[in-house]
């Protein structure tokens, strides 16, 4: 039997999580509300006495309608012009419903990582490492056997961590202090100060939204 409101209020419970599932698939926040609005009308037409566990069920679902959304925006940014970078998401410190999850696992850096997996590996990697989800519930999601997610896993993680730089941990108070000192230093114009405050080699990356660089001329 279809009973929306309960569809309606399970689905709002878990939308903190399955937002941040789909986001990390993505990249991308607009496409995240439009593949979770499509899974709410799926979701909505399924008999719950059939589900066993709501949030393994939706992030299930979450997962696959987001592994066909990534893989029609691959084919897009592969015509992208210049690097395609994440879409950036901006918390509200003071909306209650914002998921400690999503501010605690999400950051461009780690989204520019995922950027070099492949869909499969992706979501396998997002589900396992970032959220404990177990390989046979994995499986469901990518429609791939156990064996097989635990051999994307293992592949997802070396992929990762082969490319991922490894900086020595800094306390909370050394990192305040160094985020405030790089936001006084760009509101006042320190140019220098904003240089020392970088790595010798740091790298400025910039999303030209796709667009041709100017030539030169009159």
């Amino acid at each position: 039997m279809i009973n929306s409101d309960e569809h309606a209020e399970r689905f709002t419970l878990l939308r903190p999580l399955l937002f941040t599932i789909v986001y990390e698939i993505l990249g991308s926040a607009t496409e995240s509300d439009d593949v979770l609005q499509d899974s709410y009308l799926r979701w909505a037409q399924v008999d719950l006495a059939t589900v066993r566990d709501t949030k393994s069920y939706l992030a299930q679902l979450v997962t696959r309608q987001a592994l066909k959304a990534l893989r029609t925006s691959v084919r897009r940014r592969e015509d992208y012009i210049g690097p395609w970078l994440p879409e950036p998401l901006l918390l509200d410190e003071h909306d209650g419903s914002a998921d400690v999850l999503l501010a605690e696992s999400v950051s461009m850096a780690m989204l520019i990582l995922l950027e070099t997996l492949t869909p499969d590996e992706r979501a396998v990697f997002v589900l396992r490492e970032v959220f404990g989800f177990g390989y046979d519930e994995i499986a469901g999601a990518v429609s791939k056997s156990a064996t097989t997610v635990r051999q994307i896993a293992h592949r997802a993680r070396e992929h990762v961590h082969a490319r991922r730089k490894r900086f020595d941990p800094l306390d909370a108070k050394e990192s305040t202090r160094i985020a405030e000192q790089f936001l006084l230093a760009t509101e006042t114009g320190d140019v220098e100060g904003l240089m020392a405050l970088l790595a010798p080699d740091a790298t400025w990356i910039a999303d030209g939204n796709g667009r041709r660089a100017p030539r030169g001329g009159r």
